[in-house]
């Protein structure tokens, strides 16, 4: 009998491309070695990066060969591809040896945390008297060039991959469809990554030119280039030990606006530049994104004004209980970079006790837009959890009552609907055996002490891409101190995360390799 297309998996065809990925994607290190020169640091990690990605490529190349991708062939290649680049992007740690990140296992946390745009890091100094401007720079650009999507930019850039291209970014990109703005898909690749390139270089602007202004002393060119490369893609990567505690307050407001610009779905600013604005306005889910944004915002604001919320007084933040500025701030900052899954932080979450850090938690669940960088579950997922539950309500008093779920003036079709259940359910089956894991193991972990409250917020972290959590995985802290084992099981987590879980698991199914 013959064999029909998607009948059977043809995984050279994938690891092939992961090839031509891997391949292209030697090009990136071309910019750390450039500042390598610039402040006189040591090239080599970044040279032998460049051979690494760019031979490893071609080989395999040559040894998988070629052919077209099915649907088998685009999960493949998406769940390689997150892999891969992140196995390969330790090579510059490895290499230079410095600090905490030089073993293999911290070397693939920090890796795999920067290209899925997590923000949790291992790195037990953050200093460039320790690890260089070089250095420090490539943890930024690993998030850059995975937040709009590692294969959005390989289609955008590579005509090969545009016959498939389609499968491929509806695996890679966040949320429940990938919506085709231009007639070639290929087209619509350069779109996205255009308008992405475009506000990150405004991001870096706006951050020098306050510096500029005299109003944000060390935000100078070097921290706005590195800060704008991990904010459009919700990363929260940061020079700075303290993140963006570091920094003046216009430079915290200056992040605001950007982190929500990150968060919602890319494809509205298109048509907002084609002439279309009221696109963006009568969105459903990017007004249901603001509304939670407010609502949580307004209650932890509260909170930190009247000083229910501290545990203690920070000692490097000037929160005092009475003040409207800093109490509206530093809620307002949190919640939005918690919500986009940035993970930026103005201000130790440890001060806080345990009511605010709880209020908080919740919003970690929330993420971003679909089609935007940002990680979690998604509003556009829970407004359709909201409107089906509702549905249901209703049909049980009125059974006879035909009353479709509608997104805005769209219907949604029973497949989605369903497809959102079922992911929502996973995620929260898997935070749940995650956050019991991660807590079990810090029994043998002597450096670490987890409550329950930490280990949820351990879980959702990773899981959700978040970056930062509670404890001793605070923004001010590290991931460190936990085992290899813990480590490696939360790279696990960052990776199934990044691709909204379904696109890695299916590829353990024994159905995926059958015929």
């Amino acid at each position: 009998m013959a064999r029909t297309r998607n009948a059977y998996l043809d995984a050279g065809v994938a690891v092939a491309y992961v090839g031509t990925v891997l391949k292209y994607i030697g090009v990136a290190p071309l910019f750390p070695l450039a500042l390598a020169f610039y402040y006189g640091e040591d090239p080599v990690p970044f040279l032998a990066t460049i051979v690494v990605m760019v031979g490893g490529g071609l080989l395999l190349e040559q040894v998988a060969g070629d052919g077209e991708l099915g649907t088998r062939e685009a999960f493949l290649l998406v769940s390689l591809a997150w892999l891969v680049v992140p196995l390969v992007g330790t090579v510059p740690y490895l290499v230079a040896g410095t600090g905490t990140i030089a073993t293999p296992v911290n070397a693939l946390f920090e890796s795999m945390s920067g290209f899925t745009t997590t923000g949790a890091t291992v790195l037990g100094e953050i200093s460039v008297e320790r690890h260089g401007h070089a250095m420090l720079m490539w943890r930024q650009l690993t998030q850059w060039l995975g937040g709009m999507g590692i294969l959005v930019l390989m289609v955008a850039i590579l005509p090969e991959l545009s016959v498939g291209g389609a499968q491929v970014i509806n695996q890679e990109a966040p949320g429940l469809s990938f919506e085709k703005l231009t007639p070639r898909i290929q087209g619509t690749a350069r779109a996205l990554w255009g308008i992405y390139a475009g506000v990150t270089v405004l991001a870096a602007v706006v951050y020098y030119g306050l510096h500029l202004a005299g109003v944000a002393p060390n935000m100078d060119l070097y921290n706005a280039v590195a800060h704008a490369l991990t904010t459009l893609p919700t990363g929260g990567f940061s020079p700075k030990a303290r993140s963006v505690e570091a920094f003046t307050p216009a430079i915290q407001w200056a992040f605001m606006p950007f982190m929500l610009v990150a968060g919602t779905n890319f494809a509205l600013f298109w048509y907002v530049l084609k002439g279309k604005p009221r696109r963006l306005t009568d969105n459903a889910e990017f007004r249901s994104y603001l509304l939670a944004i407010a609502g949580f915002g307004a209650v932890i604001s509260a909170v930190l004004y009247t000083g229910v919320g501290l545990a203690e007084v920070p000692a490097n933040v000037d929160v005092i209980p009475g003040n409207v500025e800093n109490a509206l701030r530093q809620g307002l900052f949190q919640v939005i970079a918690i919500v986009t899954t940035t993970g930026y932080a103005s201000m130790d979450l440890n001060t806080w006790d345990a009511s605010a850090q709880t209020i908080l938690l919740f919003a970690y669940f929330l993420g971003g837009s679909a089609g935007s960088a940002a990680g979690s579950i998604k509003i556009v997922r829970w407004v359709l959890v909201k409107k089906a539950i509702a549905r249901s309500l209703f049909t049980s008093v009125h059974p006879d009552a035909i009353r479709p779920v509608r997104l805005g003036d769209e219907s949604v079709d029973e497949e989605t609907i369903q497809g959102v259940f079922v992911f929502v359910l996973l995620f929260f089956g898997l935070f749940a055996l995650s956050t019991i894991l991660l807590y079990l193991d810090s029994f043998r972990t002597p450096a670490v002490s987890l409550s329950g409250l930490d280990a949820m917020s351990v879980a959702i972290a990773t899981l959700g891409n978040v970056g930062p959590g509670y404890g001793v995985v605070g923004p001010m802290n590290s991931f460190l101190p936990f085992s290899d084992a813990a480590k490696l099981y939360m790279v696990f987590l960052m990776w199934i995360g990044r691709l909204e879980v379904l696109s890695v698991l299916v590829i353990f199914t024994p159905s995926f390799w059958r015929w």
